[in-house]
């Protein structure tokens, strides 16, 4: 029986409790799969509320940990695996965590890594996936009585409950490949009027890759007003921290960054533009470089607010000018050479991707 011929049967069932055992494939954290498998097990919960309301004393959740018997079976069903003998030779080796761990580091340098990447392609994806057991019976019906005067023999005996404890429910519900992104924007730069909007991606082993870019060009000539700057970095990130192992893009991190940046800033008086007139930005922009660190807090099942400073070295020429009679005339050229901070960021974030969700 599938869920759904079980939710639109028309004979009544009674659902009297969901267990949910969860499993993780080799890679990554213990904690980081535990957080998947948790997640599984609270997307089959909110299924099943819709259909009936279940205290939280009738459902279970169970984390087996790395399921190295799960792939150890798939590896004897595939004889195409490469250097097959050697990887279930490893996979006999296992009785531990501690063995798993080394068995891991073994796999992944095995025959240059051939045998790890098809694993990682072909049989990994089945060991993540949680096994849903139910706990049903039919639900009693009542059963018309006769007069109070008929013969107790005529009564139909009541029919016993039937509890289905043995076997599990024969649906698996598989889960998405983990996918973790995020969009972004400074609101420190957003209130400047220079809107600044990011993508991060994370890697795995609590790595992540970022780029920012920022644009605002806003002017008007016939009164002198010019609020202009654009430009943009990239910046690798390493995450660390408690929450950071619970769940990628979450919690401390720090990283370096470098990039590009022009401006011309200029409001009825003297004028500022950084980097040389005219030509691309990178005839004309000012680099910088530096290393920055931060921490990113949930707010919100897919949101959460990142605060990040970066310390670092900018170098370049700007000039001042200041406008006459129509014109823009030149006071004076400028060597900047910059050492302090170089990126201040208070981002809103908004989360991507598979199981890429706060609790």
């Amino acid at each position: 029986m599938r869920l759904d011929s079980l939710a639109g049967s028309s004979r009544p069932y009674e659902l009297r409790r969901i267990s949910v055992i969860g499993g993780a494939s080799p890679e990554g954290s213990l904690a980081f799969n535990e957080h998947l498998s948790r997640g599984r097990a609270a997307r089959i919960f909110d299924y099943f509320n819709t259909i009936v309301s279940l205290p939280d004393s009738a459902t279970s959740f169970t984390f087996l940990g790395r399921d190295w018997a799960g792939l150890h079976s798939l590896v004897m069903k595939d004889v195409r695996t490469p250097s097959r003998d050697r990887v279930l030779e490893i996979l006999d080796s296992i009785s531990s965590p501690e063995d798993g761990e080394r068995a891991l580091k073994v796999l992944k340098a095995l025959d240059g890594g051939r045998p790890y990447s098809y694993l990682y392609r072909h049989h990994f994806p089945a060991l993540r996936e949680s096994r849903l057991f139910l706990e049903y019976e039919p639900a009693r019906s009542l059963i018309p009585l006769p007069d109070y005067e008929a013969s107790l023999s005529r009564l139909a005996p009541r029919p016993q409950p039937v509890i289905n404890t043995s076997s599990p429910f024969p649906t698996i519900c598989h889960s998405c490949r983990p996918f973790y992104m995020a969009l972004k924007t400074n609101m420190l730069s957003d209130v400047l009027a220079l809107p600044e909007i990011g993508i991060e991606f994370y890697l795995g082993r609590n790595f992540s890759i970022v780029a920012n870019w920022t644009y605002g060009w806003w002017d008007t000539d016939s009164r002198h007003r010019y609020w202009r700057a654009y430009g943009g970095d990239i910046a690798g990130r390493w995450w660390f921290g408690k929450a950071a192992h619970q769940k990628p893009l979450t919690g401390h991190h720090i990283g370096i960054y470098a990039g590009v940046n022009t401006w011309d800033f200029e409001w009825g008086g003297t004028g500022y533009m950084g980097g040389k007139p005219g030509g691309t930005l990178w005839d004309k922009c000012l680099p910088y470089a530096g290393v920055e660190y931060g921490y990113s807090l949930p707010i919100a099942r897919r949101l959460n607010i990142d605060f990040t400073l970066g310390i670092g070295y900018m170098q370049g020429t700007y000039y001042k000018y200041i406008p006459r009679n129509g014109q823009y005339v030149w006071q004076s050229t400028h060597k900047l050479r910059w050492f302090g901070p170089t990126k201040a960021e208070i981002s809103l974030v908004w989360l991507i991707g598979c199981d890429n969700f706060n609790k």
